[in-house]
């Protein structure tokens, strides 16, 4: 084994007392008295300010602590600083993050080797840019999401460096690195899944996969038996000798189906055997795509929040981690201009009866078309002038105008058909999405669900409304009905606005640990995925 394996082998097992008996061992040469009695004057600080000098959150840093050392000091509360950073870069793979990034062979070496004074200012802040940089990765993810796809609009929330310096110089380094990475429930969830089936993969993994058609209960044979044999791997069915297809093995079946997000009728048609058949590399990948994108959100939610999980076409309200409403959603279809975007923003007030303000790029791209062919075409909705005016059909020839120069607006007054149904709910943004009633119903009862143009529909909207007005009505429903029966456009504000969050997860745990795996439906993951590989992630990074 060579001693760069020795080094990285050393640092994803060791513990954090072993790391600060190693950071100790660590300890640079020590300085002459003659040296250490010019330290304030010589080489050090003018190495310290040099090196720092193009990085102003550093320079300001050093500066207001006198460029006194960070790191190449002697003494407690350096080794723990040292073994701090060691721990950081011990759990960068163990984290679905390139454990490549820093050679902690390299890094040692250049610690031994720090001798002089401007030696050890130059290391100083190259540990430092080393810490920022590690440190980072670990909390807020190591990829900028929009240059991954441009509709994930999300803004990261990144740290100043002066907040990871500060944690780094505080009382307990150690325990500020365990604290980087999310804290969330699930982001613990999907830590420990990685971990296990890095070790599932170890000892071999799923198994052959299922080779049939179709397989239901009272099959029986080869498929069966490798059906079987692949829900023993994955964890759903305890071993057995049974070759038939019996009322334990539906179970096991049905059971996987409501992971998947498959109607859980406990046959094995094309859908269900797709998913079984999906290696467990690629699930691999999901869970840590899923754990980069847990970083990109690494803040506070809301104590109440509306979470839409964009492929597993549902939105949800939390409330103290407890999801007390669910619904199933239709989302943007996967083509360019419809997809729903992933970001955050803040639920204000809803609409009751609202009027549809068709999207410009709707009216131009969609509607002029229509009437140009016919100009009474889609006539429930209205042509409405720079003033305000609904304007005649018959007194506009449409046929003048280009996409560019179309000057109306396109509305829909308020109706049962509205295309908005009968309640939208408002965050305004400047991707103009919210969530709405539709009076397409039909569409929820399929079990792939994007056909939108890029807003979420919900199946329960009067149950959502009812559900936030509780909050702060004792009649939430008699509200909501009152204001609806008039059929005039009504904005209800909410007094407590709550966050919400349109997030893409093709991998996310529930409260048992159990992971639950969608269909990356607009690619998006595979994208994230390939960005992940080019800084260094690899899959068993973890394990090796």
């Amino acid at each position: 084994m060579t001693s760069r394996q020795t080094v990285a082998r050393f640092l994803r097992r060791t513990t954090a007392a072993a790391l600060i008996a190693g950071a100790a061992a660590l300890s640079l040469p020590a300085p002459s008295a003659t040296a250490m009695e010019g330290f304030a004057l010589t080489g050090f600080k003018t190495a310290v300010a040099e090196a720092a000098a193009r990085d102003r959150d550093l320079a300001a840093f050093y500066r207001a602590r006198d460029f006194t050392p960070i790191w190449t000091g002697a003494g407690a509360e350096f080794t723990a600083r040292r073994a701090a950073l060691l721990e950081a870069i011990r759990m960068m793979p163990l984290h679905g993050l390139p454990g490549g990034k820093v050679d902690p062979d390299d890094l040692m070496a250049r610690m031994a080797a720090a001798v002089s004074d401007r030696d050890r200012g130059l290391l100083d802040v190259e540990l430092s840019r080393i810490w920022l940089d590690v440190a980072t990765d670990l909390q807020t993810g190591i990829l900028t999401p929009a240059r991954v796809d441009s509709e994930i609009v999300r803004e990261v929330p990144l740290r100043d460096a002066s907040q990871y310096l500060q944690g780094i110089t505080g009382p307990a380094p150690l325990s500020f690195v365990a604290g980087l990475p999310p804290q969330r429930d699930e982001y613990r969830r999907l830590l420990r899944a990685r971990l296990k089936m890095q070790a599932e993969m170890a000892a071999g993994g799923y198994g052959p996969i299922v080779q049939a058609s179709k397989l239901e209960p009272g099959d029986q044979g080869r498929a069966v038996i490798a059906l079987r044999d692949r829900l023993v791997r994955m964890g759903y069915l305890a071993p057995r000798a049974s070759a038939r297809y019996d009322a334990v093995l539906e179970a096991a079946v049905q059971q996987f189906q409501r992971d998947a997000g498959i109607e859980p009728d406990g046959v094995v048609g094309a859908n269900t055997l797709k998913a079984i058949n999906v290696s467990q590399e690629e699930r691999l990948r999901a869970i840590t795509v899923a754990m980069e994108r847990e970083r990109w959100i690494n803040r506070p939610l809301g104590e109440r929040h509306v979470w839409v999980n964009l492929p597993d076409m549902h939105a949800k309200l939390i409330d103290h981690g407890e999801v007390v409403f669910s619904t199933r959603s239709v989302i943007g279809r996967a083509m360019d201009g419809r997809r729903s975007p992933e970001f955050s923003d803040v639920m204000e007030h809803m609409i009751i009866n609202p009027t549809w303000n068709v999207p410009r790029s709707i009216a131009v791209n969609e509607y002029l078309p229509q009437m140009q062919q016919n100009p009474y075409a889609a006539g429930h909705l209205n042509l409405i002038d720079a003033r305000g005016r609904v304007v005649p059909r018959d007194a506009v020839d449409f046929t003048q105008f280009t996409r560019a120069n179309f000057p109306f607006d396109i509305k829909q007054p308020p109706s049962n058909r509205n295309a908005l149904g009968l309640v939208k709910f408002m965050f305004p943004n400047t991707n103009n999405i919210y969530l709405h009633d539709t009076p397409s119903k039909s569409l929820f009862n399929r079990t792939v669900r994007a056909f939108s143009h890029g807003c979420i529909r919900l199946q329960d909207p009067f149950d959502f409304a009812y559900t936030l007005l509780s909050y702060q009505e004792s009649d939430p429903q008699g509200v909501f009905q009152s204001k609806l029966r008039t059929g005039r456009e009504t904005q209800v504000d909410l007094r407590e606005p709550l966050q919400v969050h349109l997030v893409y997860r093709t991998a996310f745990t529930d409260t048992r640990g159990r992971v639950h795996y969608r269909d990356d439906v607009y690619g998006r993951d595979a994208k994230v995925w390939s960005a992940l590989a080019a800084e260094g992630v690899v899959l068993d990074q973890g394990n090796s």
